[in-house]
């Protein structure tokens, strides 16, 4: 579908869903967040959902202003996958073990390695700058700097909540390595410090939602959010690319025999300029995407701060990961470079009821019929993540078809939960 707008205070609302099966509180905060006087754009993706200040599924243009909760307190939260030399066949009847070995590798929940991961131990990690990336961390809020140890070690883990990694078959069997995890705890302090910093000054007395909260640009506020935000965006995409080194090296060890290697050529089917389909081939390597950050982008001659909270970017050409939940499944696209939407496509599935609700709905057993065929947790711990909860990804994917390609669809055999 196209979009559709909703009238918003000072600027449209363009949704990418039916306005009218979004949750009431979700349009009261996209109607709050229409009245900021610093707002030239609004766009509404077809996953959106109820968050703390601003809807999941949002993307926000000010200019000369950014609201912290417009960007979420994962800050940097994202995926990465990779494609890999195994085929389906490759894989033992029981992954039990493959899972195990990978949990092993990988804290989970709150979890943090005993010791701090050094990249250069790592296959492919890059090294370069690591050292000028930890010193940077002594300019970030003094409210956060004894946590170093902390944010060390949690360096490479996954976290909990609906953060996963996954093995993935692909619809020409291929195996993919898939994760979601963002700045871990660090970030969440460093976004709460920073929206309890923004509701204390003038400009955001009288608002109509206090957790609207913003920073206006060319104060030292500003300076000190975007000082902390950008090096906690970084420390996530850090975060997501030693997991992705730690997972291939598991990988390796448990597929000696079959000589594994990472980043394989993608074939899709694509329509040419006269309409015709062809086969198209492509190395992406390791995709990877945030989907709660900010960014510097220019729209219709303004240089814009472009908050994205559950939403990719999706210029055109551009690699992007589109998950499902813990049974369904997720997309590999390419964007399509759409302006309307500030060049942005939907997250993933997106919640169709709170996690109590869903605990309230849902039973263990409901969870094991709808992660059948998955190797993973299937205990109460999770059932706030049954796939249940969330919009149907197929439904979600037709909504935005004028915003990325689907170039391949992946369906998990293990999916680790924190």
């Amino acid at each position: 579908m196209s979009y559709v707008e909703v009238p918003g205070a000072q600027v449209p609302i363009r949704m990418w869903t039916d306005p009218a099966t979004v949750e009431d509180v979700a349009m009261q905060q996209l109607r709050n967040v229409a009245t900021l006087p610093w707002i030239k754009g609004l766009a509404v993706m077809p996953d959106v959902h109820y968050g703390k200040g601003a809807t999941v599924g949002s993307v926000i243009a000010m200019r000369g202003a950014v609201c912290p909760a417009a960007v979420g307190v994962d800050i940097g939260c994202g995926m990465s996958a990779v494609k890999t030399s195994l085929t389906a066949n490759d894989l033992p009847g029981d992954l039990s073990r493959l899972r195990s070995k990978i949990e092993q590798a990988i804290p989970v929940g709150r979890g943090m390695h005993d010791d701090p991961v050094a990249p250069g131990r790592l296959h492919g990690f890059p090294t370069a700058g690591w050292e000028d990336f930890w010193a940077r961390f002594e300019g970030v809020a003094d409210a956060v700097k004894f946590r170093r140890e902390r944010a060390v070690k949690q360096m490479g883990t996954l976290g909990g909540g609906n953060h996963f990694h996954e093995i993935c078959i692909d619809e020409d069997q291929s195996v993919w390595i898939m994760l979601h995890s963002g700045s871990r705890n660090i970030g969440k302090e460093l976004a709460e410090y920073h929206m309890g910093v923004a509701q204390k000054l003038p400009q955001n007395q009288g608002l109509v939602d206090r957790d609207l909260a913003v920073f206006i640009a060319d104060t030292p506020q500003m300076a000190a959010y975007r000082n902390d935000l950008f090096w906690a965006q970084e420390y996530a995409k850090h975060n997501r690319e030693i997991m992705m080194a730690l997972t291939q090296d598991v990988v390796r060890r448990e597929f000696k025999k079959a000589k594994v290697t990472f980043g394989e050529v993608i074939s899709c089917q694509q329509e040419d300029a006269e309409g015709h389909m062809r086969t198209v081939e492509y190395r992406p390597g390791v995709i990877s995407c945030h989907h709660n950050y900010v960014s510097e982008e220019r729209y219709e001659g303004m240089d814009l701060l472009v908050t994205r909270k559950g939403a990719i970017h999706a210029g055109e050409g551009e690699w992007g990961i589109i998950p499902g939940s813990m049974g369904t499944e997720s997309y590999i696209v390419r964007g399509l470079g759409n302006p309307m939407s500030f060049n942005s496509a939907s997250h993933g599935a997106g919640r169709r009821m709170s996690r109590n609700a869903a605990k309230r709905k849902f039973s263990t057993r409901d969870l094991e019929d709808q992660t059948r065929g998955v190797e993973c947790r299937k205990d109460s711990g999770v059932v706030d993540e049954i796939p249940g909860a969330y919009k149907p990804i197929g439904q979600v994917m037709e909504q935005q078809r004028d915003l990325v390609q689907v170039v391949a669809k992946l369906k998990q055999v293990i999916c680790v939960k924190g």
